[in-house]
């Protein structure tokens, strides 16, 4: 029918599975004790089998192994059901009273049916387990992780230099970066940031490597580091150098990698460690860190970022975080005492971490009072001082290959804390001390003394800077630290030195030894009087600058036979020396400047040695004798002296046959066109003033003044500067194809009287500072008729001004324009223009758009 189903169901199979459901097996209300009773068992076996087999794992992993993935799912899934074990069993009382009719019914049969499958499913996945439970091997080689964390403090100032950093390597045409830095400014936690990074940020790379690169540059070390990094297993450790560097280039030449290279002195070839070269196409990168911009070079970096020491802003900060608020909090007057402190680290990083962790437990304000006073005095004496920071910074110094650098280097430390040190004049120095030859170039200049300056530059030893207009270096006050650490406790005994310089000294200490010091400097002190005779045979340099001597006694120089450096300049109250100069038969140098000497002694005639004499800004009345008495001089300086150039004074400087650096004055035009007729006197000028002249026409040679470096006129009628370019004493001598003054740097004009322009400055095409002030008749600066017609005739001078750093133009009333088509300035740092009511805002307006980052005050 169609409304019925039929059912092949058998009566037997009824039957079985009825008997099987109340007597079998499957009978979970009747097999529950059973199950049960197994369960217990088979789980204390499976409890005893983890046990043995964690005891074996943990043996392995000390061996430096990983436990295998699927030993690990199987200790996890032993956890789990354990713990659904424990779960089942803690209901076992309550289910077992409920058995009835001997065990085969319950007084709840649906629930106990069902707790009797789970029972019995437990049952058979213990077992299951129990069965898994063997395993040939449990562990096996670690595999690297892509990034190992580096752990640092906090950093303060280093995030913009972080994203400058990040930036970097994530332009894909970039492939090597360079960080440069003196010690100890930051560089190794900059880079730790940066592979920090790599574990934060979401990258494509796949594998990040450290390597600390040793002073001594072990290649073998580096390549060590890096296959502990990309092979778990230490066969490596067996290989050949050739082995290791095959190695290290199958795995990475397989991978997409950035090496981090830390403390970098020297060029590091990667192919002898076998590291592929980045490349756009394979994505990998090189970051490295160095304290010498040379290196950057010699790495071929393609982007480069200097680190320099934290603003005094970030320095108070840090230093802040590092003594903690308790340590601040302990008296109200030590956070006034801890910012002192930390304005003595200078803003260097390793510095105020040293320090601030040395003050972090005085609780005495009087402790934190006492740290000032040795860290004004005695710095190296600071806790920590010497083994933390100074030996960390030595490490530049010692990296100096030459010892004759090393010496420069360390000569610098006479100087105060911050002074500024003119390049010339420091050469001068090492010139005089014997540390590099006297050689000059044609324009007076050391060329050795600027390779030594340069390198010290560039291995951050020293810094570059400007002092009134001419290049200059200066040490930081933590390195000049370690300069003077080394002097006093690695030098040499014959090269010993005592440095006592601004410290307020109002006599020569009595506890100086003499006897063994070969340099002394108490600059920058207010000694007036110098009465002592001591006895020096070793003393080769003494400073005693910026003072305020009044006299010396006779006997002060009787035993300084092996003096070559004297210094007394800045004294402005010094009016005469002592006769006794005399005996420093030796003396090769003497600074004379911005003192009240007006006329040279007998005594100071007597130095037949002197090569070097300063007498700018002096009192100085007449050079009378100077040729017959001092032969050798070969720099003679008399800018912004009462002496003049005059016939006389020309007689004089010619007997003078080694001249090779002259600054002097003019208030003659005839005096100045008969110098220039003598190329030999005129090429050794290098800074001219002249005033009060009263000529309308000067003209400038510029094959006689080829070594002019600064031009200074002022009050004076001059309405039109001529050029000419053609030699004085070899009249058919043409002038070299670039007709110029190359060297002529700085050029001040003030109150002159007549001229309506300068377009004679584009024959000053090196010219990086002009001053032009208080020309009333001024009305423009070039130009164009005469731009033009110069440039016609010499093409390289058609574009003014393309080095000048600053551009000062004050009280020109009549000033209309600069140039008619202002040019780019692209070294122009700053521009001042004062009271010149006619020259248009759009005349400065357009340097200042052309130099957006520059200073412009009007």
């Amino acid at each position: 029918m169609g409304g019925c189903v039929a059912l092949n169901f058998s009566c037997d199979q009824a039957v079985n599975q009825t008997c099987s459901c109340l007597f079998g097996n499957r009978n979970y209300i009747y097999m529950m004790k059973a199950n049960l009773e197994a369960l217990e068992t088979a789980r204390q076996k499976l409890q005893e089998r983890r046990e043995d087999l964690l005891i074996r794992v943990s043996i392995e992993e000390g061996r430096g192994l990983e436990r295998l993935p699927q030993v690990e799912g199987w200790f996890s899934r032993v956890a789990s059901i354990d713990s659904q074990v424990s779960d089942l069993l803690k209901v076992k009382p309550t289910e077992i009273k409920r058995l009835c009719i001997f065990g085969y019914f319950s007084k709840k049969c649906i629930s106990s049916c069902k707790y009797g499958k789970d029972v019995w499913k437990k049952l058979e996945e213990v077992k299951e387990l129990l069965s898994e439970g063997v395993f040939e091997e449990l562990a096996g080689k670690r595999p690297a992780p892509k990034v190992v964390k580096k752990v640092i403090q906090t950093t303060i100032g280093l995030d913009s230099m972080v994203r400058k950093a990040w930036d970097s390597i994530m332009k894909p045409e970039r492939r090597t970066l360079g960080i440069y830095g003196m010690g100890g400014v930051g560089k190794t936690t900059l880079l730790a940031r940066i592979n920090n990074k790599f574990n934060e940020e979401v990258n494509e790379l796949d594998v990040v490597i450290w390597v600390v690169v040793s002073k001594d540059l072990q290649y073998n070390g580096i390549r060590n580091q890096i296959l502990g990094k990309l092979r778990v297993d230490k066969d490596w450790e067996k290989e050949t150098e050739e082995e290791k560097t095959s190695s290290i280039d199958k795995i990475l030449g397989r991978k997409k990698f950035i090496v981090l290279l830390d403390d970098l002195w020297s060029e590091v070839d990667l192919d002898k460690i076998g590291v592929p070269r980045p490349t756009q196409e394979n994505g990998s990168k090189i970051v490295f860190t160095t304290r010498s911009k040379e290196v950057c070079r010699y790495m071929e970096a393609d982007d480069e970022l200097k680190l320099n020491v934290l603003s005094t802003n970030e320095a108070w900060e840090l230093f802040q975080n590092v003594v903690g608020e308790v340590s601040l909090k302990r008296h109200p007057d030590i956070p006034t005492l801890a910012k002192k402190i930390s304005e003595k680290c200078y803003g260097l990083p390793l510095a105020l971490n040293v320090i601030a962790k040395a003050m972090s437990c005085k609780e005495d304000v009087h402790e934190w009072s006492h740290a000032i006073d040795v860290l004004n005095t005695s710095r190296h004496k600071f806790p920590g001082m010497e083994e933390k920071i100074l030996s960390i910074l030595k490490f530049s110094y010692d990296g100096l290959e030459d010892e004759k650098v090393k010496s420069c280097f360390l000569y610098c430390s006479l100087f105060p804390e911050d002074y500024e040190i003119k390049k010339e004049e420091l050469i001068e120095y090492w010139i005089n001390e014997g540390f590099i030859n006297g050689k000059r170039d044609e324009d007076g200049s050391n060329n050795q003394g600027h390779v030594i300056i340069g390198s010290l530059v560039r291995a951050h030893l020293l810094m570059e800077f400007e002092k009134e207009f001419t290049p200059a270096v200066k040490m930081h006050d933590v390195l000049r630290e370690m300069a003077l650490w080394v002097g006093s406790t690695f030098g040499k005994e014959e090269e010993k030195q005592c440095v006592k310089t601004g410290v307020k000294l109002s006599f020569i200490p009595k506890d100086i030894n003499w006897s063994v010091l070969r340099r002394i400097s108490l600059v920058s002190n207010q000694i007036e009087q110098v009465s002592c005779c001591p006895k020096c045979p070793n003393l080769s340099t003494l400073f005693l600058g910026d003072n305020k001597l009044e006299g010396i006694s006779d006997k002060f120089f009787k035993f300084m036979p092996a003096l070559v450096v004297l210094d007394l300049s800045r004294n402005r109250d010094l009016s005469e020396l002592p006769e006794g100069i005399r005996s420093l038969t030796s003396l090769r140098y003497l600074n004379l400047s911005h003192t009240r000497i007006s006329s040279l002694s007998v005594g100071l005639k007597r130095l037949r040695k002197l090569i070097s004499l300063d007498l700018e800004f002096t009192w100085l009345e007449s050079i009378d004798g100077i040729g017959t008495s001092l032969p050798n001089l070969q720099v003679l300086k008399l800018y912004r002296s009462p002496v003049f150039i005059d016939a006389r004074s020309i007689e004089e400087l010619q007997l003078l046959e080694h001249l090779k650096i002259l600054t002097g004055n003019v208030v003659d035009a005839l005096m100045l066109e008969s110098i220039q007729r003598v190329e030999r006197l005129a090429s050794c000028v290098q800074r001219l003033w002249i005033i009060n002249l009263s000529a309308k026409v000067v003209t400038f040679n510029t094959v006689a003044l080829g070594g002019l470096r600064e031009l200074d006129i002022e009050l004076s009628g001059i309405s039109e500067i001529k050029i000419d370019l053609k030699s004085k004493e070899k009249e058919d001598l043409p002038c070299n194809s670039s007709p110029c003054f190359k060297h002529l740097s700085s050029i001040f004009l003030r109150s002159l009287e007549g001229p309506k322009e300068l377009t004679w400055l584009l024959f000053a095409p090196n010219l990086k500072h002009l001053e032009v002030a208080y020309s009333g008749s001024l009305e423009e600066i070039i130009n164009k008729e005469k731009g033009m017609r110069i440039s016609n005739v010499h093409p390289d001078m058609m574009v003014p001004f393309q080095k000048l750093e600053s551009f000062s133009l004050r009280g020109l009333d009549e000033l209309k324009r600069i140039c008619s088509n202002p040019p780019t300035l692209p070294s122009l740092k700053k521009i001042v223009v004062e009271h010149c009511r006619k020259l248009p805002k759009a005349a400065t307006e357009s340097f200042r758009d052309m130099n957006r980052n520059n200073e412009v005050d009007e």
